[in-house]
C-alpha cells in the first residue's frame, strides 16, 4: 500500500482538521492513539488495512496541525470526524481507532451511527483505565517540554532493534517483530514518529490521559458492527477489562484476541490480526 498523499487542513463545521489520504475504495477513517498524529493514524491503516480501502489518517484534536481548544471530549471529537465525513463527502466510513483513539471512535459510533460503517478497536480501553502510566509517558512528557532532552532521545531511536526493545517487554514478541520486515519497517517509524515534533502532540495526549482516567462508555448502545482485536498480555489497558469487556458489552462485536500480545500486538502479531480486520471488513453490509 503506497505512503499516499501529504497532509491538509480543511474547514469543516465543528472546526480545522488535519488529515491525509492514503489509496482509492470505501473510505476507512484511522484514529491514532496518545503522542499520535496524522501521521501514526496511517502507520495504523498501513498496518491492518486490506487492499482496496481509502485511508482517511486523522490527526485528533490537539495533535498537529489540529487544534485542541473546544474539542477536548471525546464527543467534540467524534463531531469533528463527523465533520470531516460529511465535508469529504465520502459517506459512511469504516472507523479504525488504536489505543487513545477509541472513547472518539466509540462516540462516533454512538453520536453518528448513519455516518460509521463499523469499528475496529485495536488496543483500546471499555472504560477507566487504572493501570499506573508506563514511565515511557513520563520521559515522553518531559522530552516534549525540553527540546535538549527530546535531541538526546532522538538517535536511539533510529535503531530498530532499540526501538523493539523499549515497545515490547516479552522476548517471543520482539523476536516475532524483528522477524517481520513490514511490522518491522512501521514499529520504527512509529517510534520515529513518536519523538519528533513531541510540543506538537503534548497537548493532545495530555488531554487523551486525563479522558481515558475518567470516563466510562455506554457500550451496550453501540449499534454498528464492530471487531475488538486485543493482547492478552496488554499491561497498558488489561485484555480481561477492557478487551473482553468491549467485546461482551457491546452487541455483536467479534473478538479477535492475539494470545500473548501486549499493547503493540498489532506488530507481533500483524498476521493474525491483518487476517482478522480484512475477514470482518469484508463482511461489512453494503454502505
Amino acid at each position: 500500500m503506497n505512503v499516499g498523499s501529504s497532509p491538509c487542513r480543511v474547514e469543516t463545521s465543528h472546526g480545522p482538521v488535519e488529515y491525509a489520504a492514503i489509496g482509492d475504495g470505501p473510505p476507512l477513517l484511522c484514529l491514532h492513539g496518545a503522542m499520535g498524529g496524522h501521521d501514526q493514524s496511517a502507520i495504523l491503516g498501513r498496518l491492518l488495512a486490506p487492499e482496496g480501502w481509502r485511508i482517511l489518517a486523522v490527526s485528533r484534536p490537539g495533535y498537529l496541525g489540529t487544534p485542541l481548544g473546544g474539542r477536548e471530549t471525546p464527543e467534540a471529537q467524534a463531531d469533528l470526524c463527523a465533520a470531516l465525513l460529511e465535508h469529504l463527502a465520502v459517506g459512511p466510513a469504516a472507523v479504525m481507532a488504536v489505543s487513545g483513539g477509541g472513547p472518539c471512535a466509540l462516540h462516533l459510533a454512538l453520536r453518528h451511527p448513519r455516518l460509521t460503517r463499523a469499528l475496529v478497536l485495536v488496543s483500546t480501553c471499555s472504560g477507566r483505565i487504572t493501570e499506573r502510566l508506563p514511565l515511557a509517558w513520563h520521559i515522553l512528557r518531559l522530552a516534549a517540554r525540553f527540546p535538549r532532552l527530546g535531541a538526546l532521545l532522538r538517535p536511539k531511536a533510529a535503531s530498530p532493534g532499540q526501538a523493539v526493545k523499549r515497545g515490547f517487554r516479552d522476548p517471543a514478541s520482539r523476536r516475532a517483530v524483528i522477524n517481520d520486515p513490514e511490522a518491522l519497517a512501521l514499529f520504527t517509524e512509529l517510534s520515529a514518529h513518536t519523538r519528533s515534533r513531541l510540543g506538537e502532540r503534548l497537548a493532545g495526549t495530555v488531554n487523551d490521559v486525563a479522558v481515558i482516567r475518567s470516563r466510562d462508555y455506554p457500550l451496550e448502545d453501540v449499534a454498528v458492527p464492530t471487531l475488538v482485536v486485543h493482547g492478552t498480555t496488554d499491561p497498558h489497558v488489561p485484555f480481561a477489562a477492557h478487551g473482553q469487556q468491549l467485546a461482551e458489552r457491546i452487541p455483536g462485536a467479534r473478538l479477535a484476541a492475539l494470545a500473548g500480545g501486549e499493547h503493540a500486538a498489532v506488530f507481533s502479531h500483524r498476521r493474525q490480526a491483518r487476517q482478522a480486520v480484512a475477514a470482518f471488513l469484508a463482511g461489512l453490509p453494503e454502505a
